[in-house]
């Protein structure tokens, strides 16, 4: 096999596992889940950009971002701002005091679209922006923090502070950001609706599509040199260091490659769900993010995409059977994993999986047992008979 191309599969374990994941999302979903559900599996599935991004930077560098709804939230509101111009065009907010501007801009008495929207009127602009923006935001911390050696609880903490501020920001910035409900009423993407059945599925396939390059590119960076030694510096940043290495430039890397995996899963996410707020920008739906990695588990990609699935899957049947006590279930279910699988659905794969799989396969090249065929006795020789003379 080429070598490139086997450190994208990840060996042959990791093709198998990556078939599997693909068949779930791409056949068995699709085939038994009506459009309803099937929407909500494409949102789950953009939180996964987010727990494939923490992969890399918690499970392999040792970098744990308490502020991923950071990169998420500046990926869906650049998306959003597009979106919304093209839903406010002069003939659609013709009853508005100064039609052609957002709705939220024209409550606020703002009479003239802001410079800072101006270039999402382009497209490509936008595209550029989703993960420009988040990365440059990313870069900036990096060098900050990283280049002072500031790490472990404090950088978790630094992150924490940015989303709190990032949130009080955008819902104090009502007539530009849309305050604390977000930029809503998200209609078409260059003419095209996406708020039917057949755009929401094709969204659905663009996210899975979307989500798969990022594992291969993230199975990549795992794969080489990088890779190596992003684990070097998790254990033993120092002697990483002493060896010559810019320790300080290979984190900012790996940050600023989660955060813009943060950006598309949030720019995806606008798409699909229609609107975004800065309900997920902040401390919650961040901590929430790292518990999606944390139940996978932090040393898998793929893990982190059923961790994503499975903790939105149990907050939604939670929600919906128990209303009441929907949130001390899920606290349950973390505190479970915590406790008796700490490395996650992956470690448990490995623990048990593996062993069980090994019990029920059979052996296909173990030798078949015959029964021993009796060797035939030999016969003596006959005694020669003595001579006698007469």
């Amino acid at each position: 096999m080429n070598p490139t191309l086997d450190k994208l599969l990840g060996g042959k374990q990791g093709a198998i596992g990556l078939a599997v994941l693909a068949a779930l999302i791409l056949v068995v979903f699709p085939l038994l889940l009506d459009a309803f559900r099937l929407n909500m599996v494409g949102k789950y599935l953009t939180y996964a950009f987010v727990a494939v991004g923490l992969v890399l930077c918690w499970g392999y560098g040792g970098i744990l971002s308490l502020g991923q709804g950071i990169f998420f939230g500046l990926g869906g509101y650049c998306m959003a701002m597009f979106l919304k111009l093209e839903a406010s065009d002069p003939e659609s907010t013709k009853i508005q005091s100064t039609p052609g501007i957002p709705d939220f801009m024209d409550w606020n008495q703002i009479t003239e679209l802001p410079m800072l929207w101006q270039p999402f009127h382009s497209f490509g602009f936008t595209l550029l922006a989703v993960i420009a923006v988040p990365v440059l935001l990313a870069l900036v911390i990096g060098l900050t923090m990283f280049k002072r050696r500031v790490g472990d609880v404090y950088f978790s903490i630094v992150t924490q502070a940015i989303a709190l501020i990032l949130t009080v920001l955008i819902i104090g910035q009502q007539g530009y950001t849309g305050g604390v409900n977000g930029i809503t009423d998200l209609k078409t993407l260059m003419g095209w609706d996406i708020r039917t059945d057949e755009a929401k599925l094709i969204l659905y396939f663009v996210s899975a599509f979307l989500l798969f390059g990022c594992i291969l590119l993230a199975r990549f960076i795992i794969a080489s040199k990088l890779g190596r030694l992003l684990l070097a510096m998790r254990d033993k940043e120092e002697r990483v260091r002493f060896s010559g290495y810019d320790v300080a430039s290979f984190k900012i890397f790996v940050f600023c490659v989660g955060a813009a995996f943060s950006a598309i899963g949030g720019a995806m996410f606008t798409l699909q769900v229609g609107f975004m707020s800065p309900s997920f920008v902040g401390i919650v739906p961040s901590i929430e993010m790292v518990i999606f990695a944390a139940v996978g588990g932090r040393l898998s990609l793929l893990g982190a995409v059923y961790g994503a699935l499975l903790v939105n899957f149990g907050k939604t049947y939670f929600s919906e059977s128990f209303p009441e006590l929907w949130l001390y279930l899920m606290g349950g279910l973390f505190i479970a994993v915590v406790m008796y699988f700490p490395n996650g659905l992956a470690g448990l794969w490995d623990s048990h999986g593996k062993r069980w799989l090994t019990r029920i396969k059979p052996k296909a090249n173990a030798p078949v047992k015959t029964e021993p065929v009796a060797k035939p006795v030999a016969k003596a020789a006959p005694t020669p008979e003595l001579e006698t003379t007469p």
